[in-house]
């Protein structure tokens, strides 16, 4: 049996890249969100109206429900608490590709060129 190792659990149970990169954004939000609601100590309803929400989403949010939440939804969720979200971009390596040159002495015949 093969083992498989994954950078992350969003790799193991996402079908593309793309979706890998908007779980974890989305699970990041979601975690920063629901943060503000324990340290602040808030009921679901004053966290819902902190979050401009309604108080079945602030359940859905504290559930983890990931699947209900759309990245605008959360963006907006966070801005609207006074907190300042931004997206990093991390580019990826480029491999150079190697040229090898062989060295050609000035002092050489040219070989083949027929004059």
């Amino acid at each position: 049996m093969k083992t498989t190792h994954y950078s992350s659990v969003w790799d193991a149970i996402s079908d593309t890249p793309q979706e890998t990169a908007s779980m974890k954004a989305r699970s990041k939000l979601m975690m920063e969100l629901s943060e503000i609601i324990h340290t602040r100590k808030l009921r679901q309803k004053d966290a819902a109206e902190l979050f401009g929400v309604t108080q079945p989403r602030i359940s859905d949010l504290t559930r983890g429900k990931i699947h209900l939440f759309s990245l605008d939804m959360l963006m907006d969720m966070a801005s609207t608490a006074g907190m300042a979200p931004e997206v990093t971009i991390s580019k990826p390596r480029i491999k150079r590709a190697v040229v090898r040159r062989t060295a050609v002495s000035r002092n050489a015949p040219a070989v083949g060129l027929g004059v």
